[in-house]
């Protein structure tokens, strides 16, 4: 069986097309000059030469590239990371300038090393690019930072336009597929985050195809809307390397269908659901969402 699972092969719709063109190019020279992390090349995503050669779109890394955390689904290298770069807000802050950004969204590595589990730099972050660019609505997707309240409060009162802090995968699978992270601490983060300011819309993102069941990923559904997410977004998982848990199913097109109608009638404002979407996928296309998830409640 374990045999089987290794070969699982991809489907026809999981092709991707390679567009390497001179916004793809120019757009990698920038980060490499300004000495900058993208969660896109970090964490392999297989949006990127969609989102850098056609959108020109791109979620940054910051907190430097080495994660503290060793979660089995993801790509991002872990170990030790190295002191805090304090000049890195105003880099990215003048990178979205240069790429005319109308919206960025802020990633990072989780830094347990930190006692703020760096939500400071997090929040100049958003500070920066705000000084720079006025018009550049700013989304931020960080780690639980161990779950201190403190620490989110210190992100919120930055004002992001959306809070995204991932799920990731069904309650059941939690403790096999991340480390540290707990089910019940996501929750509790974006609950707290609705809580500090209304008026912030949230969101989450689950993967699927890691051995849930349907029923499991409904669950999750109720539960993130129990907590007020506002929007939702759901992709397959695929596997990075031989040593990142295997693909248990590849789901079809149809059934991301019948998901996002199903995240919708759940309550959630907005949902973007396929085979390729990932917690960033489209971000800019979802503030228009988010804003009006936020008028409407």
């Amino acid at each position: 069986m374990a045999k089987k699972e290794e070969h699982i092969r991809k489907p026809e719709w999981l092709k991707i097309k390679l567009n390497t063109n001179d916004n793809y190019k120019g757009l990698k020279k920038m980060m490499r000059e300004k000495k900058l992390h993208t969660v896109c090349e970090e964490a392999r995503c297989p949006n990127i030469h969609e989102c850098w050669a056609v959108r020109k779109t791109a979620t940054f890394m910051i907190l430097g590239d080495v994660c503290t955390r060793a979660c089995r689904f993801c790509a991002v290298k872990t170990g030790l990371p190295t002191e805090l770069d304090l000049q890195e807000p105003e880099r990215v802050a003048e990178s979205v300038e240069q790429m005319g950004l109308k919206h960025v969204v802020i990633t990072a590595v989780a830094r347990d090393d930190l006692k703020d589990g760096g939500a400071a730099v997090f929040a100049e972050t958003v500070r920066a690019i705000r000084r720079r660019n006025p018009f550049c609505s700013i989304e931020v997707l960080p780690s639980d930072m161990m779950g201190v309240q403190e620490n989110l409060a210190v992100l919120m009162d930055a004002k992001p336009d959306i809070m995204n802090h991932n799920i990731e995968t069904v309650r059941r699978l939690t403790p096999r597929v991340r480390a540290r992270a707990t089910y019940e601490r996501t929750l509790e983060f974006l609950r707290r985050a609705k809580e500090m300011n209304e008026n912030i819309p949230t969101k989450s993102s689950i993967m699927i195809g890691l051995g849930e069941t349907w029923e499991e990923i409904i669950e999750t559904f109720d539960d993130l809307r129990a907590n007020n997410v506002d929007i939702v977004t759901v992709g397959q998982y695929l596997q990075p390397t031989k040593k990142h848990l295997k693909v248990q199913k590849y789901y079809h097109p149809d059934e991301f269908a019948e998901l996002r109608k199903i995240a919708l009638s759940k309550g959630f404002k907005h949902c973007e659901a396929g085979p390729l979407v990932r917690s960033s996928y489209h971000a800019d296309e979802q503030v228009n969402a988010a804003n009006k998830a936020v008028q409407s409640n």
